[in-house]
């Protein structure tokens, strides 16, 4: 007989096996199942005569079958060795149900249900010690004791196997063991846990790098890519880690190629490195030396042998250099020998991203940086910008700069360097146009932005005579582009000096009846004043009439870019102030916004028809002026059928507006306007305003008139109104 574990029997392969056991002859003969099964002769007629429902032909068929298994028992018993003690001993496992039991199938089906439950127990009392055994290798872990955490999760897979978690916290340890190729195996395991385990996946894709596989770490990557899109920017960071890697051993290969072929540039490097490790001599023979090295430098063949051959060391263990780097610079020596190596650093780092790295990371750069940058002597200071724009120009490099370095006193000091007369403002604004599209860079400057950036940048605004316009042009573009972080825009917006300072900057750069300076200044202004009118404020609405007039008197720059920002920040404006648009309105903006948007453009009709709806919603004078201006709303129709659905929305919205006015709705019936309106009511514009604003103003014009009903029903539009009106309610 079998044990339950191993029920039914593994001889069992077909589906005329499993029949057998439901036969009669197996209820018969118990006692020669495992004969029977072992044999497995009978034919397949047999078989088909147990299972007749002929009494006749199952008589028959039982005959043979005795007869089969008699034969087959005494050829067994032929084969045994003789027993003296016949006695019975019962071998089974206590529990298992007995023969008379296991026949019957209702306490078969117990005994089933009762070993699950069995087995779910023992299963929840191992994952229980499992994940204690767990908690205690991150202990380990996070102490440091690596070896103690793989003994942890070692100890926890005994508990239980398929615990992926186990395996993928026991490679991490590996990895920190430098034990890759176990990493790996454990990795396996947890992947075959768990098929879609991105952690896994990421250990090994660590391991494989560090064994230098780099085809499969990058295939570990795109594989978390493809399971879960999400991590796409953890992926993307990590795949050009291993392209990096990639890059640095073939650059070293080839360094090594070029100098063994000796390549003079590559063996000058080698002695002049030699070299300038000589110690305690004078600055200006470490100064020449660094220029001599400076000049042999090439590409990158020179630069990889510099790094191969220890030159970042020259940093640290040249006691004269650090004395000079690190203390204030007192003779014309010592400046040209920090000269000398801001100009190494360049020539060694540029297009090099290792480079870059080793020397960012150096503890004594580190600290040397900032101190170079705000150096007081200009050489110095320029240079040090120089070499981080090396950096800052390329996305890794500005992710190193603020990985690497607290810049959250950046921002003010290069912004302060607007008002030198020299290179520097435009080495510190180049340097701030590529660190603001770091986010992380944009973070760091929220902590000094109201309390040291805002006061020297309304300085500046207030002091414009005395700095560098061009200069001072590109910083107002650089805050503007700072407003582009939330957190920024409202500091900002809600600095009670900030939006006076702009305003006064723009009556200082124009007349009533042309620009007189700073035009590039005045446009860039507008543009920062545009980002901070997204954010409503009780500043805003109490300059909101001073701004407004202001946007109205510069339609009369001969600058179109200063009109469309104009345009721009009044369309912003508006919608904060009832007084404003009143003001506006008197000083004939509607008129203004019509022959705006009549002449087009491509940004210009966007706000100008912001403007026009702005107006249209507050004032029943601006109403009155469109249906004046425009008597069959042309103008406002062909607008309806633009492909910018902000400029569509509005003009609906507008239209609807008009329709208030009576007579409006008489003077389009020999128009389009209800084709029109229906068309954008049904189609599929993304912003649901635009529907919802063409179906009110429809509704506008059927109720001011029954004709325009009438011609809605002649189009069968009353269906698809309502289908339209259902969805735009749905959504």
């Amino acid at each position: 007989q079998l044990p339950l574990a191993l029920w039914p029997p593994p001889h069992l392969q077909t589906a005329q096996d499993l029949e057998l056991l439901t036969c009669p002859t197996f209820l018969l003969f118990p006692n020669d199942l495992f004969l029977f099964l072992k044999k497995k002769t009978f034919p397949a007629d047999l078989i088909q005569g147990l299972n007749s429902t002929d009494p006749a032909i199952q008589e028959k068929a039982i005959a043979g079958a005795e007869k089969r298994l008699s034969s087959a028992s005494d050829e067994e018993g032929a084969k045994r060795k003789p027993k003296l003690d016949r006695t019975l001993i019962n071998t089974r496992p206590p529990g298992l149900p007995s023969q008379e039991e296991m026949m019957n199938p209702e306490s078969f089906l117990a005994a089933l249900e009762k070993d699950a439950q069995e087995r779910a127990r023992r299963r929840k009392e191992n994952e229980a010690l499992a994940n204690a055994l767990k908690e205690k290798g991150n202990d380990a872990f996070s102490k440091g004791d690596y070896a103690l955490a793989v003994q942890n999760y070692t100890e926890g897979l005994k508990k239980q196997k398929d615990m992926s978690a186990l395996y993928t916290n026991r490679a991490q340890a590996y990895l920190k063991l430098q034990k890759y190729k176990k990493a790996i195996r454990d990795c396996s395991w947890a992947l075959r846990c768990d098929e879609k385990c991105t952690k896994a996946l990421f250990h090994m894709g660590k391991a494989y790098l560090a064994k230098k596989q780099f085809q499969q770490s990058r295939e570990c990557y795109l594989k978390i890519l493809e399971i879960d899109p999400r991590k796409e920017k953890l992926c993307k960071g990590c795949i050009n880690e291993v392209d990096s890697e990639e890059k640095k051993l073939g650059e070293e290969e080839r360094a090594a190629e070029e100098y063994q072929s000796g390549k003079p540039t590559a063996v000058s490097v080698k002695e002049l490195l030699r070299k300038l490790g000589k110690p305690d001599q004078d600055p200006l023979y470490y100064a020449g030396g660094i220029r001599l090295l400076i000049n042999v430098i090439q590409d990158c063949t020179e630069q990889t042998l510099f790094r191969t051959n220890g030159g970042f060391s020259v940093i640290s263990d040249n006691k004269v250099i650090e004395r000079v780097l690190s203390a204030k610079i007192n003779s014309p020596a010592e400046l040209e020998l920090a000269c000398s190596l801001l100009l190494l650093w360049q020539a060694v780092c540029k297009g090099n991203e290792e480079n870059q790295r080793l020397l960012l990371t150096h503890p004594d750069v580190h600290l040397q940086l900032p101190a170079l940058l705000f150096s007081e002597v200009p050489e110095i200071q320029e240079q040090c910008m120089a070499l981080l724009s090396l950096y800052a120009e390329t996305e890794n490099g500005r992710i190193l700069l603020v990985r690497h370095q607290n810049t959250t006193k950046w921002l003010q000091t290069l912004m302060s360097l607007v008002k030198v007369s020299d290179n520097r403002a435009a080495s510190a604004m180049n340097l701030l146009t590529y660190l603001i599209m770091e986010e992380n860079f944009k973070i760091q400057c929220r902590i000094k932005l109201s309390t040291e950036t805002l006061p020297i940048f309304t300085q500046l605004l207030s002091a414009s005579e005395t700095v560098n316009e061009a200069a001072l042009s590109r910083c107002i573009a650089i805050m503007g582009d700072l407003c582009s972080d939330a957190v920024i825009r409202m500091q900002m917006t809600e600095n009670q000096e900030c939006w006076p300072a702009c305003l006064s900057f723009v009556n200082e750069c124009w007349t009533q009846n042309s620009v007189t300076r700073y035009p590039e200044c005045l446009y860039a202004v507008l543009g920062l004043m545009m980002n901070l009118s997204l954010e409503p404020n009780s500043i805003i609405e109490e300059l909101a009439e001073e701004i407004s007039g202001k946007c109205m008197s510069l339609f009369n720059s001969p600058d179109g870019r200063i009109i469309t920002r104009a345009i721009g920040l009044l369309s912003h404006i508006l919608p904060a102030s009832l007084a404003a648009v009143e003001e506006a309105v008197k000083q004939g903006v509607v008129k203004k916004m019509i022959r705006f948007l009549k002449a087009g453009g491509q940004t210009t009709p966007g706000y100008a028809m912001k403007v026009l709806a702005s107006c249209a919603k507050s004032s029943w004078q601006a109403q009155m002026e469109i249906v004046k201006l425009d008597k069959k709303c042309s103008l406002l129709l062909k607008l309806l059928g633009c492909s910018n659905e902000g400029v569509a929305g509005n003009a609906a919205f507008c239209l609807g507006k008009c329709l208030e006015v009576p007579g409006t709705a008489t003077n389009l019936l020999d128009t389009d306007v209800v084709r029109v309106l229906l068309r954008v009511t049904t189609g599929d514009a993304q912003k649901t305003a635009v529907q919802e604003n063409a179906a009110i103003a429809l509704g506008k014009l059927c109720t001011a008139d029954a004709r325009h009903a009438s011609r809605l029903r002649e189009l069968n539009g009353m269906a698809a109104l309502s289908a339209s009106v259902r969805n735009m309610q749905g959504c």
